[in-house]
Protein backbone atom coordinates (compact mmCIF):
# COMPACT_ATOMS: atom_id res chain seq x y z
CA UNK A 1 0.00 0.00 0.00
CA UNK A 2 1.49 4.00 -0.88
CA UNK A 3 1.72 5.94 1.88
CA UNK A 4 -0.98 7.89 -0.25
CA UNK A 5 -3.38 4.93 -0.23
CA UNK A 6 -2.12 4.78 3.56
CA UNK A 7 -3.02 8.70 4.46
CA UNK A 8 -6.31 8.54 2.10
CA UNK A 9 -7.59 5.32 4.38
CA UNK A 10 -6.50 6.91 7.54
CA UNK A 11 -8.50 9.84 7.19
CA UNK A 12 -11.55 8.04 6.07
CA UNK A 13 -11.60 6.52 9.73
CA UNK A 14 -10.63 9.97 11.12
CA UNK A 15 -13.89 12.11 9.24
CA UNK A 16 -16.40 9.57 9.60
CA UNK A 17 -17.57 9.77 13.14
CA UNK A 18 -17.34 13.70 12.83
CA UNK A 19 -19.74 13.67 10.11
CA UNK A 20 -22.27 10.67 11.88
CA UNK A 21 -23.24 9.28 14.54
CA UNK A 22 -25.15 5.25 14.28
CA UNK A 23 -28.43 6.01 12.50
CA UNK A 24 -31.40 4.57 14.45
CA UNK A 25 -32.60 1.79 13.61
CA UNK A 26 -35.48 1.53 10.67
CA UNK A 27 -38.08 0.73 13.09
CA UNK A 28 -37.56 4.67 14.88
CA UNK A 29 -38.35 6.12 11.71
CA UNK A 30 -42.02 6.30 12.76
CA UNK A 31 -43.24 7.60 15.69
CA UNK A 32 -46.85 7.13 16.74
CA UNK A 33 -48.52 10.06 19.01
CA UNK A 34 -51.89 9.82 20.95
CA UNK A 35 -53.94 12.47 21.19
CA UNK A 36 -57.24 12.67 23.56
CA UNK A 37 -58.43 15.84 22.37
CA UNK A 38 -57.74 18.03 24.98
CA UNK A 39 -56.20 21.44 23.24
CA UNK A 40 -53.17 21.69 25.50
CA UNK A 41 -52.07 17.73 24.10
CA UNK A 42 -52.92 18.80 20.82
CA UNK A 43 -50.68 21.27 20.63
CA UNK A 44 -47.69 20.12 22.70
CA UNK A 45 -47.93 16.89 20.43
CA UNK A 46 -48.08 19.15 17.51
CA UNK A 47 -44.94 21.01 17.97
CA UNK A 48 -42.70 17.77 18.65
CA UNK A 49 -43.98 15.79 15.62
CA UNK A 50 -42.40 18.83 13.96
CA UNK A 51 -39.76 19.16 15.31
CA UNK A 52 -39.05 15.08 14.45
CA UNK A 53 -40.20 15.97 11.20
CA UNK A 54 -37.41 18.07 11.05
CA UNK A 55 -35.12 15.82 12.11
CA UNK A 56 -36.20 13.31 9.18
CA UNK A 57 -38.60 11.19 11.26
CA UNK A 58 -42.23 10.11 10.44
CA UNK A 59 -44.90 10.87 12.29
CA UNK A 60 -48.86 9.65 13.11
CA UNK A 61 -51.33 11.39 15.81
CA UNK A 62 -54.30 9.24 16.54
CA UNK A 63 -57.34 10.33 18.61
CA UNK A 64 -58.01 8.28 20.88
CA UNK A 65 -59.43 8.25 24.98
CA UNK A 66 -57.25 7.97 27.69
CA UNK A 67 -58.32 4.46 28.56
CA UNK A 68 -57.18 3.34 24.63
CA UNK A 69 -54.45 5.39 24.54
CA UNK A 70 -53.18 3.43 27.96
CA UNK A 71 -54.08 0.08 25.95
CA UNK A 72 -52.65 0.93 23.10
CA UNK A 73 -49.27 1.57 24.61
CA UNK A 74 -49.31 -1.90 26.35
CA UNK A 75 -50.16 -3.48 22.81
CA UNK A 76 -47.54 -1.94 20.94
CA UNK A 77 -49.45 0.30 19.05
CA UNK A 78 -48.64 3.64 20.28
CA UNK A 79 -44.87 5.11 20.62
CA UNK A 80 -45.75 8.30 23.07
CA UNK A 81 -48.11 10.01 24.75
CA UNK A 82 -47.28 13.67 26.50
CA UNK A 83 -50.35 14.06 28.41
CA UNK A 84 -50.30 12.48 31.98
CA UNK A 85 -51.79 14.66 34.10
CA UNK A 86 -50.79 13.94 37.48
CA UNK A 87 -51.90 13.36 40.35
CA UNK A 88 -55.58 13.35 38.55
CA UNK A 89 -54.50 10.31 36.20
CA UNK A 90 -52.96 8.42 38.56
CA UNK A 91 -55.31 5.46 38.78
CA UNK A 92 -55.19 5.61 34.51
CA UNK A 93 -51.28 4.88 34.18
CA UNK A 94 -51.18 2.71 37.48
CA UNK A 95 -52.00 -0.73 36.36
CA UNK A 96 -49.43 -0.03 33.32
CA UNK A 97 -47.07 1.64 35.15
CA UNK A 98 -47.45 -1.73 37.33
CA UNK A 99 -46.74 -4.36 34.71
CA UNK A 100 -44.15 -2.02 33.09
CA UNK A 101 -45.59 -1.63 29.47
CA UNK A 102 -45.58 2.02 30.16
CA UNK A 103 -42.65 4.14 30.79
CA UNK A 104 -42.46 7.88 32.19
CA UNK A 105 -39.73 9.42 30.81
CA UNK A 106 -40.19 13.04 32.93
CA UNK A 107 -42.24 16.35 33.67
CA UNK A 108 -42.53 18.18 30.28
CA UNK A 109 -44.78 20.85 32.41
CA UNK A 110 -45.06 22.25 35.55
CA UNK A 111 -47.37 24.30 36.92
CA UNK A 112 -50.66 23.33 35.91
CA UNK A 113 -54.02 22.99 37.36
CA UNK A 114 -57.41 21.21 37.15
CA UNK A 115 -60.54 21.08 39.17
CA UNK A 116 -64.17 22.30 39.03
CA UNK A 117 -64.44 26.10 38.16
CA UNK A 118 -67.86 28.19 37.71
CA UNK A 119 -69.17 31.35 35.57
CA UNK A 120 -69.73 34.20 36.62
CA UNK A 121 -73.15 34.30 37.49
CA UNK A 122 -72.61 31.19 39.52
CA UNK A 123 -69.98 32.52 41.32
CA UNK A 124 -71.93 36.42 42.27
CA UNK A 125 -74.54 34.10 43.38
CA UNK A 126 -72.38 32.35 45.72
CA UNK A 127 -70.70 29.21 44.77
CA UNK A 128 -67.49 29.36 45.91
CA UNK A 129 -66.51 26.27 46.79
CA UNK A 130 -67.21 22.69 46.34
CA UNK A 131 -69.37 22.66 49.66
CA UNK A 132 -71.92 25.33 48.37
CA UNK A 133 -72.21 23.00 45.18
CA UNK A 134 -75.22 20.75 46.67
CA UNK A 135 -76.85 24.16 48.33
CA UNK A 136 -77.43 25.91 45.08
CA UNK A 137 -78.37 22.94 43.31
CA UNK A 138 -81.30 23.83 41.95
CA UNK A 139 -79.41 26.63 40.11
CA UNK A 140 -77.16 24.73 38.64
CA UNK A 141 -79.51 22.38 37.14
CA UNK A 142 -78.25 19.50 38.75
CA UNK A 143 -75.72 19.02 36.62
CA UNK A 144 -71.93 19.20 36.59
CA UNK A 145 -70.28 19.14 33.13
CA UNK A 146 -67.23 16.67 32.17
CA UNK A 147 -65.43 16.29 28.71
CA UNK A 148 -65.03 13.21 26.73
CA UNK A 149 -66.25 9.62 28.50
CA UNK A 150 -63.80 8.17 29.96
CA UNK A 151 -61.62 11.22 30.87
CA UNK A 152 -59.81 11.11 34.39
CA UNK A 153 -61.50 14.46 35.22
CA UNK A 154 -65.18 13.08 34.34
CA UNK A 155 -63.49 9.98 36.63
CA UNK A 156 -62.97 12.01 39.89
CA UNK A 157 -66.83 13.99 39.83
CA UNK A 158 -68.80 10.25 39.16
CA UNK A 159 -66.83 9.46 42.27
CA UNK A 160 -67.67 12.27 43.98
CA UNK A 161 -71.13 12.00 42.87
CA UNK A 162 -71.12 8.31 44.00
CA UNK A 163 -69.37 9.10 47.24
CA UNK A 164 -72.30 11.41 47.89
CA UNK A 165 -69.00 14.07 48.45
CA UNK A 166 -70.09 17.04 49.36
CA UNK A 167 -73.88 16.02 49.30
CA UNK A 168 -73.82 15.95 45.06
CA UNK A 169 -75.73 12.39 45.07
CA UNK A 170 -78.49 14.34 43.56
CA UNK A 171 -76.33 15.65 40.59
CA UNK A 172 -75.78 13.93 37.17
CA UNK A 173 -72.19 14.13 34.98
CA UNK A 174 -72.64 15.96 31.55
CA UNK A 175 -70.40 14.01 29.76
CA UNK A 176 -69.57 15.50 26.07
CA UNK A 177 -66.16 16.56 24.72
CA UNK A 178 -63.52 19.75 25.46
CA UNK A 179 -65.26 22.15 22.58
CA UNK A 180 -68.99 20.70 23.91
CA UNK A 181 -68.25 21.71 27.46
CA UNK A 182 -67.41 25.08 26.63
CA UNK A 183 -69.70 25.58 24.13
CA UNK A 184 -72.27 24.99 27.11
CA UNK A 185 -70.69 27.30 29.64
CA UNK A 186 -70.81 30.24 27.10
CA UNK A 187 -73.94 29.60 26.14
CA UNK A 188 -75.07 29.70 30.11
CA UNK A 189 -72.95 33.02 30.62
CA UNK A 190 -74.93 34.41 28.19
CA UNK A 191 -78.02 33.85 29.40
CA UNK A 192 -77.09 34.22 32.92
CA UNK A 193 -77.34 30.59 33.81
CA UNK A 194 -75.43 29.22 36.27
CA UNK A 195 -73.31 26.66 35.38
CA UNK A 196 -70.15 24.15 36.88
CA UNK A 197 -67.60 22.32 34.61
CA UNK A 198 -63.83 20.66 34.53
CA UNK A 199 -61.80 23.78 34.42
CA UNK A 200 -57.65 24.01 33.68
CA UNK A 201 -55.02 25.72 32.68
CA UNK A 202 -53.50 26.42 30.24
CA UNK A 203 -56.29 26.98 28.76
CA UNK A 204 -57.15 29.77 26.44
CA UNK A 205 -60.94 29.35 28.76
CA UNK A 206 -59.23 31.42 31.33
CA UNK A 207 -58.70 34.49 29.31
CA UNK A 208 -62.02 34.05 27.38
CA UNK A 209 -64.16 32.97 30.07
CA UNK A 210 -65.21 35.07 33.42
CA UNK A 211 -64.52 31.67 35.35
CA UNK A 212 -63.30 31.08 39.11
CA UNK A 213 -61.97 27.89 40.25
CA UNK A 214 -63.63 26.62 43.23
CA UNK A 215 -62.03 26.20 46.51
CA UNK A 216 -62.26 22.78 49.03
CA UNK A 217 -61.43 19.94 46.15
CA UNK A 218 -58.43 18.96 47.83
CA UNK A 219 -59.49 15.71 48.26
CA UNK A 220 -60.31 14.41 45.00
CA UNK A 221 -58.31 16.90 42.48
CA UNK A 222 -55.43 17.81 44.94
CA UNK A 223 -54.37 20.74 45.98
CA UNK A 224 -53.88 24.21 45.17
CA UNK A 225 -56.80 23.87 42.48
CA UNK A 226 -56.04 20.51 41.28
CA UNK A 227 -52.06 21.58 40.92
CA UNK A 228 -51.08 19.44 38.56
CA UNK A 229 -47.59 17.94 36.66
CA UNK A 230 -47.70 16.79 33.47
CA UNK A 231 -45.42 13.66 32.34
CA UNK A 232 -44.24 12.08 28.79
CA UNK A 233 -45.23 8.42 28.53
CA UNK A 234 -43.78 6.02 26.62
CA UNK A 235 -44.55 2.54 25.60
CA UNK A 236 -42.29 -0.13 26.88
CA UNK A 237 -38.72 -0.91 24.99
CA UNK A 238 -39.18 3.43 23.02
CA UNK A 239 -36.08 3.79 24.83
CA UNK A 240 -33.61 0.76 24.52
CA UNK A 241 -34.73 0.40 21.11
CA UNK A 242 -34.61 4.43 20.40
CA UNK A 243 -32.37 6.34 22.09
CA UNK A 244 -32.45 9.55 19.92
CA UNK A 245 -35.85 9.63 19.81
CA UNK A 246 -36.00 9.16 24.18
CA UNK A 247 -33.24 12.05 24.48
CA UNK A 248 -35.37 14.32 22.76
CA UNK A 249 -38.60 13.59 24.42
CA UNK A 250 -36.69 13.54 27.46
CA UNK A 251 -35.51 17.12 26.61
CA UNK A 252 -38.77 18.43 26.25
CA UNK A 253 -39.90 21.50 28.61
CA UNK A 254 -42.77 23.18 27.47
CA UNK A 255 -44.31 26.21 29.74
CA UNK A 256 -47.59 27.71 30.80
CA UNK A 257 -46.85 30.53 28.46
CA UNK A 258 -46.02 28.97 25.54
CA UNK A 259 -49.11 26.74 25.80
CA UNK A 260 -51.91 29.45 26.37
CA UNK A 261 -50.19 31.28 23.20
CA UNK A 262 -50.63 28.24 20.86
CA UNK A 263 -53.78 26.64 21.77
CA UNK A 264 -55.04 30.52 21.81
CA UNK A 265 -53.51 31.01 18.07
CA UNK A 266 -55.00 27.50 17.19
CA UNK A 267 -58.54 28.30 18.51
CA UNK A 268 -59.06 31.95 17.69
CA UNK A 269 -57.90 31.61 14.03
CA UNK A 270 -59.03 27.58 13.41
CA UNK A 271 -55.73 27.05 11.88
CA UNK A 272 -53.45 24.03 11.44
CA UNK A 273 -51.54 22.79 14.82
CA UNK A 274 -48.76 22.08 13.11
CA UNK A 275 -48.10 25.02 10.96
CA UNK A 276 -48.87 27.13 14.13
CA UNK A 277 -46.06 24.77 16.37
CA UNK A 278 -43.37 25.87 12.78
CA UNK A 279 -43.62 29.49 13.09
CA UNK A 280 -43.87 29.21 16.78
CA UNK A 281 -40.31 27.31 16.76
CA UNK A 282 -39.28 29.60 14.61
CA UNK A 283 -39.76 32.05 16.67
CA UNK A 284 -37.85 30.62 19.68
CA UNK A 285 -34.93 28.90 18.46
CA UNK A 286 -33.07 29.19 22.36
CA UNK A 287 -36.06 26.70 23.16
CA UNK A 288 -35.39 24.46 20.33
CA UNK A 289 -31.89 24.34 20.41
CA UNK A 290 -32.27 23.49 24.75
CA UNK A 291 -34.70 20.68 23.14
CA UNK A 292 -32.15 19.09 20.62
CA UNK A 293 -29.13 19.02 23.13
CA UNK A 294 -27.21 15.56 22.40
CA UNK A 295 -30.06 15.19 19.43
CA UNK A 296 -28.82 13.85 16.23
CA UNK A 297 -31.02 13.27 13.07
CA UNK A 298 -32.35 10.15 12.09
CA UNK A 299 -29.55 9.51 9.99
CA UNK A 300 -27.03 9.76 12.87
CA UNK A 301 -25.98 13.33 11.56
CA UNK A 302 -25.36 15.55 13.89
CA UNK A 303 -27.86 19.14 13.69
CA UNK A 304 -25.51 21.35 13.47
CA UNK A 305 -23.74 19.75 10.32
CA UNK A 306 -27.00 19.22 8.61
CA UNK A 307 -27.83 22.70 8.71
CA UNK A 308 -24.31 23.79 7.89
CA UNK A 309 -24.48 21.54 4.36
CA UNK A 310 -28.31 22.99 3.83
CA UNK A 311 -26.63 26.57 4.01
CA UNK A 312 -23.51 25.66 1.88
CA UNK A 313 -21.58 26.47 4.91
Amino acid sequence: MTRNKRWLLAATFCTTPLLAQAAEPAQCGLIRFADVGWTDITVTTAVTRQVFSELGYRTQVKRLSVPDTYKAMQDGKIDVFLGNWMPSMENDIKPYAANGSVKTLGANLIGAKYTLAVNQTAYDGGVKNFADLARFSKELGGKLYGIEPGNDGNKLIQSMIDKNAFGLSGFSLVESSENGMLAQVKRAEHLKQWVVFLGWAPHPMNNQLQMHYLDGGDEFFGPNYGGATVYTNVRAGLAEQCPNVTQLLKNLRFSLEMESYLMGAILNKNTNPRREAKAWLKANPQTRASWLEGVTRLNGQSIKTAENLASGN
